[in-house]
């Protein structure tokens, strides 16, 4: 069972101790996306180029490219490219937001301003297609897990570990009085490429300014974005990622390591 639970986004084993011969009880919530682009890409057009990493130095990465129109909105430091998912039998849409700082190390001013604002996202979303001229956005995939109580005790959630917590509302049963929460473990995985994303505890985004008109705006995501996944019509959910931990493997590189501050799933 340890084994099901803690590998479930990675398909991989688990970390060694989340789940032991003192366990009672393993609450799981999950989130699976998966979703195939409107317009998808051609893969025989995809080709390995740099990418600028945050400390300067440059690594090997498969870049995707389109002749075709995008959605795109140029502002005074950064740039947003929406993807459409094509729709399911629930018709709702969703959509890839890709968030560009203009410079190569713009990642942390991008965030910063995404972070002071709630109704940023809203405002900066592209509303319609524009040419295009160069246009490239990498392939990539992400695995990341992290072990959440010690953040919850900081922000002052601590009853549920302590050996007080009354469990008894969510366990119908007398040994409810004598659990409590001993850890919560969050792993995310997300894969984008030429047909589309699948994400098992979504990705995501974040960044800002004022509108420039521009006729046929470049898209180069060759250094560090933010990206997240939104239903369009009301806001289902969204995380936020600094960027990938690693490209996909390309010919001409083994897997790259990346920075990857944090992963963080919130409803709307």
């Amino acid at each position: 069972m340890g084994r099901d639970c803690n590998g479930w986004p990675y398909k991989r084993p688990p970390s060694q101790g989340s789940v032991n011969q003192n366990t009672r009880l393993v609450l799981s919530n999950a989130l699976y996306f998966k979703g195939a682009w409107t317009e998808k890409f051609d893969a025989s057009e995809t080709k390995d180029d740099e990418f600028h990493l945050l400390d300067g130095s440059l690594v090997q990465a498969p870049f995707m490219t389109s002749g075709k129109k995008q959605f795109i909105s140029s502002y005074d430091n950064f740039k947003v490219l929406k993807l459409p998912y094509k729709q399911g039998d629930d018709k709702r849409q969703f959509s890839m937001y890709i968030f560009l700082p203009e410079a190569n190390d713009g990642l942390w001013n991008l965030t910063e301003k995404l972070g002071s604002d709630p109704e940023f996202l809203n405002r900066h979303l592209p509303k319609q297609k524009v040419s295009v001229g160069k246009f490239k956005i990498p392939k990539f995939k992400i695995s990341f897990g992290f072990e959440a109580s010690q953040t919850l005790k900081a922000m002052g959630l601590t009853l549920p570990f302590s050996a007080g917590a009354d469990l008894t509302e969510m366990v119908d049963s007398p040994v409810g009085r004598d659990l409590y929460v001993s850890s919560i473990h969050h792993k995310s995985f997300i894969e984008v490429n030429e047909e589309g994303t699948e994400a098992a505890a979504t990705s995501a985004a974040v960044v800002m300014m004022r509108a420039l008109v521009r006729e046929t705006p470049d898209f180069v995501a060759d250094h560090p974005f933010a990206f997240l996944i939104r239903e369009d019509m009301t806001g289902l959910f969204y995380s936020l990622v600094m960027s990938s931990t690693h490209w996909w493997p390309s010919k001409k590189t083994k897997k790259v390591k990346m920075y990857m501050p944090y992963m963080n799933y919130r409803p709307f």
